[in-house]
Parts: C-alpha cells; structure tokens; sequence
C-alpha cells in the first residue's frame, strides 16, 4: 500500500514541480519532488509529535555520511529534545555523534546510496526548502570541547578528501601545490591539523578513496603540521574511533578548510568560520552552503568554486 502511495504521490508531485520549475533539469525536480513527499510523510505523525507525545520514533539512516549529519541527526535530536526518541540507528563508528540516543545500535556496516532516499526524514539529500520542522542543530562542540587538544597557537583544521565523485575521477579536492599555499600563508599564525581518513577509519560507502600521496610529502616539507591520524596514534584523549577523535579535536578548532560532502559537512558543525571548495553539484543550485550549512552551529560558511576563489578566501579571512 505504501508502494502503491508512493507511486502515486509522485505522480502527482512529479506533475506539479513539473509545471511550477519546468525549466530545470530533470536531474534537479526530482529533488524538488522528494521534498514534497517527504512534507507529506510527516504529516501523519503529528499527533504523535505535536499532542500524545508518546516515546516512539525509531530513526534509522543507512546513507552517506552527509545527509546523515545535514538531516538525520538534526531530526533525531529534535525527537530527543522533543521526548519522543526511542532509538536510532546508523553506520558503525556514529554512537559519539549520536551520544544524545538512549539506545543507539551501529546497525551497517557499509553506507549505501539507496540509503539516502529515507523518505521518513523530513529533507533528503538536497532541497529547496530549509525552513525546517522537526530539525534542531546538535550541540557536538559543547559536548565535545576538551582540555586535551590545545597548542600554542589556535587550531586550523585543513579537511581534505580524494575520493570518487559522480562515479568519475575527483573533482573537488586539495592538490599539493593549493596544500602548500594554505600551510605557508598559515602556519607562522595557526596550529596547522591535516585531516583526510583512509579506509580504515571510516564507515565506507560507494566512493572509492585514492591516494593523493600527500602524506610523506606533509611530513617531509612541513614537519610543522600535525596529522590527524598521527593523534589518532597516540589517542591521549582514548577516543573510542576515528570520529570520535575527530569530534573532539575539531570541537577545539574555530577555523577550517574543507571540501564539499561529509567533509564539509562536519566541519561546519563547530561554529567558527569554515572555507568550502565545491567546484560543481547540486550544492550549488540548492546554496547549501549559504541557506543549511550556518544552521548547523551558527558557522559562518564561504564557498570557493574554483582554486583561485579558495586562495582568495584564505587571504581574506585567516
């Protein structure tokens, strides 16, 4: 019956964002379309949300890491705070993000892209509308701020990622001569952290990971720098993971550079100031970065579409 429904909700939303935003491309209405179902969705928990109130909601999210962070731990916490979460579940490696649930299992091992059309959220992946209900931002800064990870001169996390994108090679990444730049004009006034995970500290999904061969690089040319999964080594802070150490050393950072996707995503969830580069995606039409990414902790955001624009940036604000 819910099959049948679907079918027909599209049809009929599918029709209306066909005649309302006909001049776009069919691989942006359909996102136009999801919202709107997923509008329509919500709408028969609203005794449950609004009057009874009783604890129920079970959120479950086996997709990417991005939507996870800009939709379904948002909307979890609301269930939370609103006293209706009854448990959620999510990829391996999340409890700390999700350290608010009560009975929170690591159900996937894997993420998955069909895992993304959770239509049971409130938005998926990317929308029109960002005038959210059930959606309340996650304090993990204040959760996770320490007295561990302090250096002499304020953090600047570097959050670099070289993977496949759009089934093709990587487009949005930091090469060695723009990590250069960034380390040079940087380091004399920030405590550089380079952050990109391999494999094995991650929940993987359906992009590969390649190997930018940057890190011997790093060591050799700028010993100055201190590399993520270097303090993941020594773990003074005994992190339970990977991201529960990235958690607690961006919580002490207010300043990052960062690549679109998951990457970015996190990085905007600790306040202070994050440079994004997204040389192309959906992120654009939709101003991701400018209507739903401040949401997340009040960052403030700028988006770089080209190399040149991000070196810009990086004079202008750090």
């Amino acid at each position: 019956m819910e099959s049948l429904f679907h079918k027909i909700s599209n049809k009929v939303f599918s029709l209306y964002v066909l005649l309302r935003f006909g001049k776009m491309p069919a691989s942006i209405r359909y996102y136009y379309r999801d919202t709107y179902y997923c509008r329509l969705l919500q709408l028969k928990y609203f005794i449950k949300d609004y009057i009874t109130r009783p604890k129920y909601k079970n959120v479950s999210f086996s997709g990417e890491f991005a939507p996870d962070l800009m939709y379904v731990l948002p909307f979890a916490y609301w269930h939370y705070k609103n006293g209706t979460l009854l448990k959620t579940e999510a990829a391996k490696y999340t409890k700390e993000l999700y350290f608010f649930s009560e009975n929170h299992e690591e159900a996937y091992e894997t993420r998955v892209t069909e895992g993304n059309y959770n239509f049971e959220t409130p938005r998926i992946l990317y929308s029109h509308d960002y005038n959210m209900k059930k959606w309340e931002p996650v304090p993990l800064k204040e959760i996770y701020e320490n007295h561990i990870y302090v250096f002499d001169k304020p953090i600047l996390i570097i959050a670099n990622r070289y993977n496949m994108e759009w089934d093709g090679p990587p487009i949005s990444f930091f090469s060695i001569d723009v990590l250069d730049f960034m380390i040079n004009q940087l380091k004399d006034k920030y405590t550089i952290i380079y952050n990109r995970p391999r494999p094995q500290n991650i929940t993987m999904d359906n992009s590969d990971i390649y190997d930018l061969d940057e890190y011997d690089w790093i060591e050799e040319t700028h010993p100055e720098v201190i590399l993520m999964e270097n303090l993941f080594k020594e773990n003074k802070a005994k992190a339970k993971n990977f991201n529960h150490l990235q958690l607690m050393v961006y919580a002490n950072a207010d300043r990052f550079i960062s690549i679109h996707g998951g990457t970015a995503t996190l990085a905007s969830y600790f306040g202070g100031t994050n440079i994004i580069l997204s040389k192309q995606g959906p992120e654009h039409h939709f101003k991701c970065f400018h209507k739903l990414f401040p949401k997340l902790s009040s960052a403030e955001i700028h988006h770089a579409k080209t190399d040149e624009e991000l070196t810009d940036l990086i004079v202008k604000h750090y």
